[in-house]
């Protein structure tokens, strides 16, 4: 009888050469998964296995969450809540160094607070932001590096699919990890506003100051911009907080909420709808065989018994549980690289995950350090997708420019990691106290 271990050494090799190829992730993992496990059991054990695999993902309950999240940030797009946060937070930061850089920021973190989708919140703010930070002669380089950072912030930020992805693999409380990424979110977002004004005190050539007086009277007249986002978020997370709803009845709720301000605004077109449903489908397809074929890939690596060898291995070593993490962290920022987020996510949780327990890490805190390394692989090159909608906007702008922008904002997600790893409490403080 062949070693398990060494046909799962041979099936996680497999998986490297054919994802090198460019066979879509989703489906190598299914392939290998499946005849990995006709291998080590037999053909009638493996052949339902994939069928059922992906019947039991799309009909199990929390993955609903998924399309409910998409559709509300084609809503929010749809509503002009982009632009009505840009402008309210241009009112208050406009003075500030970078002060339009500042309020992108600003505004793609509130728009993350409402949407599912990073690369989404990069396209809607990029065609808000861009045209300003250029009509005020900021350099493209920032202006686009601050976007695509920023565009990141719908990854952590609540409602958020990384935490989505990561809870249904790891069978851990969505609530729970929804919450977690308040703030860190918070944190992350002052850390950018950092590095914008950090790189324009250097260099006041990159964001000349914008004109123009705002008096406190504009500034409280401009708040009036954010209050459907206050409210669809308050919503959604409060109730999620206080235990009143689910996640996935939040989801719905506040895809309710955002149609309704849709149709009072009377804003919603049926090419609008359309182009919403469509995102919805298309993503939440993706999102579907990527959590299939690493579930089958997992049933695969469970038989060869690797997860468990690796995680005693590593919980054997005779150095520091923080040392290891770091090692964890290095290899996803190096995987960032060439995976989206989400690829890299299902492919690496079936092995890292066991590890992670086994060293008594909290699970929904490293879920959080987790979901802060997909981040890192949205800008990092060359298949950083923030950048690559980027570069479909400003077409002007070399996408090794967008790039070279997008690159200060790396340090700020690894200072971020630093300090939750540090001090945990940041992440779990809030989840500590949730209600139902």
């Amino acid at each position: 009888m062949i070693d398990p271990i060494t046909v799962g050494i041979l099936g996680s090799a497999l998986v490297v050469i054919l994802l090198l190829l460019g066979m879509p992730i989703a489906f190598l993992m299914m392939f290998v998964g499946f005849f990995g496990i006709w291998t080590l059991t037999s053909l009638e054990a493996a052949l339902p296995v994939v069928a059922k695999t992906v019947y039991e993902t799309a009909a199990n309950y929390p993955y609903t969450i998924i399309p409910l999240f998409i559709l509300m940030g084609g809503f929010a797009g749809s509503a002009g809540i982009t632009r009505e946060l840009y402008e309210t937070f241009d009112k208050w930061f406009r003075r500030l160094p970078g002060g339009l850089g500042v309020a992108t920021i600003a505004a793609c973190a509130g728009f993350a607070a409402v949407s599912g989708s990073s690369v989404a919140a990069a396209a809607a703010m990029g065609n808000v932001a861009l045209p300003e930070m250029r009509r005020f002669n900021y350099h493209p380089k920032l202006a686009t590096g601050v976007v695509a950072a920023g565009g990141t912030l719908g990854f952590l930020i609540p409602p958020s699919l990384g935490f989505v992805v990561y809870g249904m693999l790891t069978e851990q409380s969505i609530g729970k990890l929804l919450i977690s990424g308040i703030m860190p979110g918070i944190l992350l977002s002052l850390a950018y506003i950092v590095v914008v004004v950090g790189q324009v005190k250097m260099n006041p050539s990159l964001a000349p100051m914008t004109p123009g007086e705002v008096t406190l009277g504009d500034k409280l007249r401009a708040l009036k911009g954010i209050w459907e986002t206050l409210l669809v978020f308050f919503i959604v997370m409060g109730g999620i907080y206080l235990g009143f709803i689910n996640p996935t009845e939040a989801g719905a709720i506040g895809a309710t909420a955002l149609l309704v301000i849709v149709l009072i605004k009377r804003k919603l077109s049926w090419s609008g709808l359309f182009n919403s449903l469509l995102e919805m489908a298309r993503i939440s397809v993706m999102v579907l065989f990527l959590v299939a074929g690493a579930t089958v890939f997992s049933y695969f690596l469970a038989l060869s018994t690797i997860p468990t060898v690796v995680s005693s291995w590593i919980a054997g070593l005779a150095v520091s549980k923080y040392v290891i993490l770091t090692i964890i962290i290095a290899i996803y920022f190096v995987l960032g690289c060439f995976l989206d987020s989400v690829s890299m996510m299902v492919l690496t949780l079936p092995v890292i995950f066991p590890v992670i327990v086994a060293l008594n890490f909290n699970p929904i805190w490293f879920g959080v350090v987790a979901v802060l390394m997909m981040e890192a692989g949205l800008i990092t090159p060359p298949v950083g997708l923030n950048v690559y909608t980027l570069a479909g906007i400003a077409k002007d702008v070399p996408m090794a420019e967008i790039f070279k922008g997008a690159t200060p904002f790396l340090l700020s997600i690894i200072v971020v990691a630093f300090i939750l790893t540090i001090f945990p409490q940041i992440a779990l403080f809030l989840p500590n106290f949730m209600g139902g």
